[in-house]
C-alpha cells in the first residue's frame, strides 16, 4: 500500500517527451513516485494507498524549481525604485547594512520563501548574506534550497573579510552536505565585486567539495564596462579566463553576451539563470534567450529578489520568457511554451545536478509536485495544458504542493509554520527599514 494516491488528475509530467496523462493516476511512497497510470488501466486499479486525493481534473505537475533568488530581500520589496542596477545597489546596500541580523535575515527568508512555495515552487537557489538562516527558513516551510557561502570584496553586511566568508563557505557545506534537502553550493556575488584571485578561491572550495558555484554575469552593460575597463576583458571572457565556466556553474542574468560569449557558456556546459522581470524592471535589458537556447546551453529561470523585480513569481518569469524571446526576434516560433516549461522544472533540476530525483514526474523521482486549479474562467476549455501553464495559469492557481510526498501547502495554506506570526514580526520592522533610506 502506498502512502498517498492521486487520482482524477491532469498530469503533466515534464519529461523528456513533455508526456501528458489524461484522468492520470499518480502513487507516491516514501517520498518517492511509484506509479503514473491512466485511471481506467488494469495496473491503476490495483492501486491502493492510506491518502487518497482527488484532483477533480486538475493539472498536477512538478513543482518549480526557481534558480535565482534574493529570498530575504523581500523585506525590502518596494524601497528602491527606477533606478539603474549599479546606483540601485548602492542605495540598497545601505538598507541592508542598517536592517540584516541572521534573525531578520531568517525572517525575510521565511517571507521570500513562502511566497514561492505558495506560488508552486518547491526548489529555490538562494544567494543571500546568511545562509544558514536562508536554510532555517525552508526546512520550517518543508521546501529544498540551494544556498551557501557568499563571497563580497566591498564592505558588506557583518563586517566580515574574506577570510570570514571562505569560512563559512567551508562550515556551511560541512554542516549541510548530508541533507538531501539542501543542495550547497558557493555564491560569489559577482566579477564586479570579488577579484579575480577571491573569484577562483570560490571556485575551488566548490570544486573541492564537488558542489555548485553560482554568480552574477553580464546583467548590466555598465557592467560590461566595468570589467572592460579593470581587466580588458569582457565578463564572460573573464570568468572563462579564471576557469569559472563549466557545468557545475551557473551564472544569472547573462543579458549582455555577443556570440563568442554564447558559445563558450555552450561549450562549458555553463547553465544560465535567466531573470526577465528583473532586468526589465532595472532597465538592464533583454538576455538573447533564442541564441542561446539554439546554442545548446541549459536555460534555467529566476525570480531574483522582490526587491528587484518586486515578486518571485516563476509563472510570470516564464510568461516572459517566451513572450521577450518572440518579440525581441519577431517570431513566433523563436521559442516555445514546452522550452520554457523544461526550463523552469527539468532544465533548473540539471543545473543543480538532480535531474535525477527532481524536475520532472516519473517514477522513481522525489514527490515534488504541486496541484493547478483548471476549474475556472481563465482555464475553460482547455486545448493545450502546457501552452496554459505557460500563458493563460498563475500563481492564484496553485492550491497544493508537496515536498518528498509532503503535503506541505493544501489548499492555499501554509502547513508548516505560522506564518503570521512572521507577518507581524516583520510589520512591526517595517518602519526601520524605511527610516533605513531616510
Amino acid at each position: 500500500m502506498d502512502d498517498i494516491l492521486i487520482t482524477d488528475a491532469l498530469i503533466v509530467t515534464c519529461d523528456g517527451n513533455h508526456s501528458i496523462i489524461e484522468n492520470g493516476v499518480m502513487a507516491v511512497n516514501n517520498g518517492k513516485i511509484t506509479a503514473l497510470e491512466r485511471f481506467n488501466t488494469s495496473a491503476a486499479k490495483k492501486l491502493t494507498a492510506k491518502k487518497i486525493i482527488g484532483a477533480n481534473g486538475n493539472i498536477v505537475m512538478p513543482g518549480l524549481i526557481n534558480m535565482h533568488c534574493h529570498a530575504a530581500d523581500s523585506l525590502f520589496r518596494g524601497l528602491v525604485e527606477n533606478l539603474p542596477l549599479e546606483e540601485w545597489l548602492g542605495r540598497v546596500w545601505i538598507a541592508e547594512k542598517a536592517i540584516l541580523t541572521p534573525e531578520t535575515t531568517y525572517l525575510g527568508s521565511v517571507l521570500g520563501l513562502a511566497e514561492n512555495l505558495l506560488s508552486g515552487s518547491t526548489t529555490v537557489m538562494d544567494m543571500f548574506w546568511y545562509p544558514d538562516e536562508t536554510v532555517r527558513a525552508a526546512k520550517d516551510l518543508g521546501m529544498r534550497i540551494s544556498t551557501g557561502g557568499i563571497f563580497f570584496d566591498l564592505p558588506g553586511i557583518g563586517g566580515r573579510s574574506h577570510e570570514n566568508y571562505v569560512s563559512e563557505a567551508r562550515n556551511f557545506y560541512k554542516s549541510h552536505s548530508s541533507d538531501d534537502s539542501v543542495i550547497p553550493a558557493i555564491l560569489p556575488h559577482g566579477s564586479y565585486t570579488v577579484s579575480p584571485q577571491n573569484l577562483s578561491e570560490a571556485k575551488s572550495i566548490a570544486d573541492e567539495y564537488g558542489i555548485l558555484f553560482c554568480t552574477h554575469a553580464a546583467e548590466t552593460q555598465a557592467e560590461q564596462n566595468d570589467i572592460k575597463t579593470r581587466y580588458d576583458n569582457s565578463v564572460i571572457r573573464h570568468l572563462d579566463k579564471y576557469k569559472l565556466l563549466g557545468e557545475t556553474s551557473v551564472l544569472a542574468h547573462c543579458v549582455h553576451l555577443d556570440e563568442t560569449e554564447i558559445s563558450l557558456l555552450a561549450q562549458s556546459k555553463t547553465n544560465v539563470a535567466l531573470n526577465p522581470m528583473s532586468n526589465l524592471k532595472l532597465g538592464s535589458g533583454i538576455a538573447p534567450v533564442k541564441a542561446m537556447y539554439q546554442a545548446g546551453i541549459n536555460l534555467t529561470i529566476g525570480t531574483d529578489g522582490a526587491i528587484s523585480g518586486n515578486d518571485l513569481d516563476m509563472w510570470l518569469a516564464m510568461r516572459l520568457t517566451c513572450g521577450l524571446a518572440k518579440g525581441l526576434n519577431m517570431e513566433a516560433d523563436a521559442l516555445n511554451a514546452e522550452q520554457v516549461l523544461h526550463m523552469a522544472t527539468i532544465n533548473g533540476a540539471k543545473a543543480l545536478g538532480r535531474s535525477d530525483s527532481l524536475g520532472s514526474l516519473e517514477i522513481g523521482k522525489n514527490a515534488d509536485f504541486i496541484l493547478v486549479d483548471i476549474n475556472n474562467s481563465h482555464s475553460i476549455p482547455l486545448f493545450d495544458p502546457i501552452t496554459h501553464l505557460v500563458f493563460g495559469a498563475g500563481r492564484s492557481d496553485v492550491t497544493d504542493v508537496f515536498v518528498s510526498g509532503k503535503h506541505v501547502v493544501e489548499n492555499k495554506k501554509i502547513g508548516g509554520l505560522d506564518i503570521e506570526k512572521i507577518h507581524t514580526k516583520v510589520r512591526q520592522l517595517a518602519p526601520s527599514i524605511k527610516a533605513s533610506l531616510e
